[in-house]
């Protein structure tokens, strides 16, 4: 009986030590799919973030930092709560993807077999509008000595004698080191010119918005993000005459450091659905205002907005706005017919992490809609990032100690079928291409003779062509491997509106309706 207790702990044992051996996760067969899938867009040697990942030495001499990251949500950053509303372009990572990186650095960080590693992304330099209708930059600006951020002002004019319809925005940071974000507005008043000549060097600084009142946000850019792109067609107007203003946003530690920030635009002269980005939600709109938080204390408010009866609109994008003892954000809508729209819930709100939201579809708000917005705002000594100390009481204003309470929409007029428009399938997690093992090593004629994609390149319309099974789908895949689109399709023949996509080179995917990949093929859009 002794021996036979012996052996079956030693048996017993060696199971355990094999079961811990076999559930070891490394970074070539675990970690680096999910780095190159949501980080390394930023974290690579010409990225905007501040060290790589896109080697095991890199990450692993991160791990630490990573782990706590990760956990704690700050990284990738992407403010809106997922689970109040999917939108489109979302950076997150899925509770399995963050303990499969908690577990790899508790374990040692260790780097398993290189050779099950997927081969590295690169990064290529291309701007994403390969072609654009205006590309400009602003003066080469060196930062003077800062010991707090800056938000500074750049007025591009434009010079077009007719109105233009903004298609494609895509910013391009000079100094990826030290441009944090990016605003875009037109303005068709030269009241910034006035900014301008009065505050020395390239630009002038304000840190709510512009300074004037007729700048309208036309577009943006956060680390990790490309170019932005309209629904088809529709655009954005860009007034005869209008200028262009780029609010940067640096950092404190820019002192002394140059920049020299790009803009293109993809447009169009021709009539499109013209979009309008107006704050709908306002704290002039208050159903507790004014806008008052005493200090010491911590206050809500509420912003409200009915649809009139004779628009009907459809929802593109929202951007949320509010200064520094701000805490949280969200918004909602109230159809007629009492159904309610949850738009975006900011849960903590970070000034520095703001950005414009787009849909995952286009949003249909009928007339009599009721639009609310709410903003909870903390003048106590216990937030962190209010800007008094002691605190002091903040009304509404432009400056750094001021408050705002504000919900850019970006709306169109409503034509039957917009709620079908995909902006993007968020639902789908970002994967890169490479950790697709039904991708590495596929040769690009499998299955040609049976399905065909064309024309190639492609303007506006892509065909699919053959034998595809019931319930399968296409996706279009930037070549660094995001998704950046799903289309379901028909057995027989499909045609796939692709004009709102940036001209470059894809990569398309038809799968059958269990995810098995039945065609891949490299896809050029546009000339």
């Amino acid at each position: 009986m002794k021996n036979f207790t012996l052996g079956s702990l030693l048996l017993l044992l060696t199971c355990n030590l094999f079961a811990q051996s076999s559930q070891v996760v490394t970074w070539s067969d675990n970690v680096a799919c999910i780095m190159y899938s949501h980080c390394t867009s930023c974290h690579n040697p010409n990225g905007g973030a501040p060290f790589s990942l896109v080697d095991y030495a890199d990450a692993q001499a991160y791990a630490v930092a990573i782990k706590s990251a990760v956990e704690d949500r700050r990284m990738p950053p992407w403010p809106p709560n997922p689970d109040y509303n999917k939108l489109a372009h979302e950076r997150i990572l899925s509770a399995d993807e963050i303990q499969k990186i908690s577990d790899w650095v508790t374990g040692g960080a260790v780097e398993g077999n290189p050779a099950n590693a997927p081969a590295a992304p690169v990064y290529s330099s291309a701007w994403t509008i390969s072609s654009p209708d205006l590309t400009e930059r602003i003066p080469d600006y060196v930062v003077p000595t800062i010991s707090q951020d800056l938000y500074r002002c750049f007025t591009i004019p434009t010079n077009f004698s007719t109105d233009m319809y903004i298609t494609g925005v895509e910013v391009i940071p000079g100094n990826k080191e030290i441009v944090h974000h990016v605003l875009v507005f037109q303005d068709t008043s030269n009241i910034v010119l006035g900014f301008d000549s009065l505050d020395p060097g390239p630009g002038w600084t304000s840190f709510g918005g512009t300074g004037s009142g007729t700048s309208e946000l036309v577009g943006g850019w956060v680390p990790g993000s490309d170019g932005e792109f309209m629904p088809a067609g529709m655009g954005m107007l860009l007034p005869a005459g209008a200028n262009l203003i780029l609010q940067i946003h640096y950092p404190n530690f820019s002192s002394g450091q140059l920049d020299s920030t790009r803009i293109n635009l993809q447009m169009t002269a021709s009539q499109v659905r013209p979009m309008l980005n107006k704050p709908a939600l306002n704290h002039y709109g208050l159903t507790n205002g004014p806008l008052f938080v005493p200090k010491n204390t911590i206050k809500t408010f509420h912003a409200e907005y009915t649809i009139p009866s004779i628009y009907d609109v459809s929802l593109v994008s929202i951007a949320p706005h509010a200064h520094l003892i701000c805490e949280a954000m969200w918004a909602y809508a109230v159809t007629p017919t009492n159904d309610t729209i949850q738009l975006i819930e900011i849960p903590k709100w970070d000034f520095h992490w703001q950005g414009t939201y787009q849909f995952q579809k286009v949003i249909h708000l009928p007339p009599g809609t009721v639009l609310h917005g709410y903003a909870r705002y903390n003048n106590t000594q216990l937030n962190p990032n209010n800007p008094n100390f002691p605190p002091k009481d903040v009304s509404v204003g432009d400056a750094t100690t001021d408050e705002m309470l504000l919900f850019y929409m970006t709306v169109t007029f409503y034509l039957p079928g917009d709620e079908n428009k995909i902006i993007d399938t968020a639902s789908h997690p970002a994967h890169y291409l490479g950790c697709d093992p039904l991708v590495i090593g596929l040769e690009e004629d499998l299955r040609e003779e049976e399905i065909a994609i064309f024309p190639n390149p492609a303007q506006n319309w892509l065909n699919l062509k053959g034998e595809i099974p019931q319930g399968g789908s296409f996706s279009l895949l930037s070549m660094q491997g995001r998704e950046v689109a799903r289309f379901s399709i028909q057995p027989g023949h499909t045609l796939l509106d692709v004009s709102p996509f940036a001209r470059g080179l894809y990569l398309g995917v038809i799968r059958d309706m269990e995810g098995v990949m039945l065609r891949k093929k490299k896809v050029v859009l546009g000339n």
